[in-house]
């Protein structure tokens, strides 16, 4: 049975959105966009729920620099545990909330923390369950992205800052501003 990967908000190329290691015959990726463009599978805009898809039906769902631009996140949090297998892997990557991009953009609506999935994952959630949805697997700050010049800082930078994330955010982010933060959270069902 192939294992099955959601790329959401996939744009034009769904390949270069998660690890090439992972692109062979027994997978298969599905993009997932508001708009028909030639990577996109399925049209849907990630602001309605429900998504189109069955219980369960994803091994792995990855949101590379999508999440910032939702509005209606929680509904879609749900959404995104609906269609994930237990144990199936959500991987997110998202703006840091003291980069500079995250407040030049024009359509980013929402601040990312290295703290904010914690909400999902330690079953605090009171607004409409208390369930542990997620089980925090990686979080990693990323001082310089993945493109661009202030990445070729990373080696030194990101051993640094993600040494002590609650220390940093405290103290540095604000001056010494990081780009993203990327999660992996595997999904909690019983």
């Amino acid at each position: 049975m192939k294992k099955k990967i959601l790329i959401l908000g996939c744009g034009v190329d769904k390949y270069t959105l998660f690890d090439k290691k992972s692109h062979s015959s027994s997978v298969e990726v599905i993009g997932l966009d508001k708009a028909k463009l030639p990577a996109v599978d399925v049209v849907h805009d990630l602001e309605k729920t429900p998504l189109p898809f069955k219980n369960n039906f994803f091994d792995e769902v990855h949101a590379n620099h999508i999440l910032e631009h939702v509005i209606n996140f929680i509904p879609l949090m749900h959404e995104i545990w609906r269609i994930t297998k237990p144990k199936g892997m959500v991987k997110i990557k998202v703006p840091f909330y003291t980069s500079w991009i995250q407040f030049s953009h024009p359509t980013h609506v929402r601040f990312f923390t290295p703290f904010s999935f914690d909400f999902f994952c330690m079953g605090t959630y009171e607004v409409t369950s208390n369930r542990k949805m997620f089980d925090l697997k990686k979080r990693h700050i990323n001082f310089g992205g993945t493109i661009g010049f202030s990445r070729k800082l990373n080696w030194l930078m990101n051993p640094i800052i993600n040494f002590n994330q609650k220390l940093y955010c405290r103290f540095f982010a604000w001056v010494i501003p990081s780009t993203e933060i990327y999660f992996e959270l595997e999904v909690v069902k019983s």
